[in-house]
C-alpha cells in the first residue's frame, strides 16, 4: 500500500519548533532562518488543513491536537537519529549551492559581500558561475540564476532583490582635470562605452538634453566591467549602474558629478527552479540577498 507521508522538510521544522516552543530556537537548530521554519510550519498546516500552533504576539503553542501529532512524531524522530548514528555518520555533508550570475555584477557586487554569507552560514558552500547569456540558454542546472527582470519562466520562481539606475560616474582625479558640472561639458572628455550596450550613452544625452552631442573622444570595451575601471582609472566618463558602482561612490574612487537625469534600468532578480524553491540553501541565500539588497537601496549622488 503507498504510503501517505507528509513533506519531511516541513514536518522536520514543525517538530523542532514543537519540541522547543519556539521558531527562533528550531531555526537556530536547523541552521534556517526563522522565516524558513515559519514557511514550512504553514506548509505543513495546509498540507494537514488544520492549525498546529496558537500565534500569541510574540510566543506560539501548539494547539491540542498539534500536541497529541508531536508525541506521536517526536520519538520517530528519535529513532531515525539512532540508526543514522549507528549505521555512520559523515563528518561533513557538502551542501553546495551553485548561483549563476552575471560577470560584472558577480565582480563588482555579489563576490564583495559574500564573506557575509559565508559567516552567517559556513556549513553552506556556494558555487558561482558567472554568465551574461539568457535563463533559457544555459546548458546545465543551477540552484540559483541571478538575472535582470522582473520577467516570466515557465518552471521558475521570481523575485526582484536589487534596484538600480545609471548616470556617468568618473575619477575624482579626472574631475580635478576637465570640470564637468553640466552635460554639456562632456564635449571635452572620452566617454566610455561597453559594446554590449551600445544604447546607454545615447539614451542619457537625448534624455540631458543634448542628444547631438560629440565627446572629445570615444573609448569601447567588450566587458562592462572593464569600462567601470576604466572609469576608475581616470581614462573617460561611463555610464555607471547605481548597484554596481554603490561601493566606488562610498570609498570614493568614483564621483557622480552630475545630479541627472538618471536612466532607468532593470532590477536583478533571483531565479529557482520551482522545484528547488522549499530548499532550505536556497531560502537562505534569497533572504540574505535580499536583505543585502534592501541595505544597499540606490545611492544618492
Amino acid at each position: 500500500m503507498r504510503r501517505i507521508l507528509p513533506p519531511l522538510n516541513a514536518l522536520r521544522a514543525f517538530e523542532a519548533a514543537g519540541r522547543l516552543g519556539s521558531f527562533k530556537e528550531a531555526a537556530a537548530e536547523l541552521h534556517v532562518t526563522h522565516g524558513a521554519v515559519s514557511q514550512h510550519v504553514r506548509l505543513l498546516e495546509g498540507w494537514l488543513g488544520a492549525p498546529l500552533f496558537e500565534r500569541h504576539n510574540r510566543r506560539v503553542t501548539l494547539t491540542p491536537a498539534a500536541q497529541a501529532y508531536l508525541e506521536k512524531i517526536g520519538p520517530l524522530f528519535e529513532q531515525l537519529a539512532q540508526a543514522t548514528a549507528a549505521y555512520g555518520v559523515p563528518g561533513t555533508v557538502s551542501r553546495t549551492l551553485s548561483v549563476n550570475a552575471p560577470a560584472t555584477f558577480t565582480l563588482r557586487w555579489l563576490v564583495p559581500r559574500l564573506a557575509t554569507f559565508r559567516a552567517l552560514h559556513p556549513d553552506v558552500e556556494v558555487k558561482v558561475q558567472t554568465s551574461n547569456g539568457p535563463l533559457e540558454s544555459l546548458d546545465e542546472s543551477h540552484d540559483i540564476v541571478i538575472r535582470g527582470g522582473p520577467d516570466t519562466f515557465y518552471g521558475y520562481s521570481m523575485r526582484p532583490f536589487l534596484s538600480e539606475e545609471r548616470l556617468p560616474v568618473c575619477s575624482p582625479e579626472l574631475m580635478r582635470r576637465l570640470p564637468l558640472h553640466a552635460p554639456g561639458d562632456l564635449r571635452q572628455h572620452t566617454l566610455l562605452h561597453t559594446s554590449s550596450l551600445p544604447r546607454l550613452w545615447p539614451d542619457w544625452l537625448a534624455r540631458a538634453g543634448v542628444p547631438g552631442l560629440t565627446p572629445a573622444a570615444s573609448l569601447t570595451f567588450d566587458h562592462f566591467y572593464l569600462t567601470l575601471q576604466a572609469a576608475i582609472d581616470g581614462i573617460g566618463v561611463a555610464m555607471g549602474p547605481t548597484a554596481l558602482v554603490s561601493d566606488d561612490l562610498a570609498a570614493g574612487r568614483l564621483i557622480a558629478p552630475l545630479a541627472g537625469p538618471r536612466l532607468p534600468s532593470r532590477s536583478y532578480c533571483t531565479y529557482v527552479p520551482e522545484e528547488k524553491s522549499a530548499d532550505e540553501r536556497v531560502m537562505l541565500f534569497r533572504s540574505w540577498i535580499e536583505g543585502e539588497g534592501a541595505s544597499a537601496g540606490t545611492p544618492a549622488v
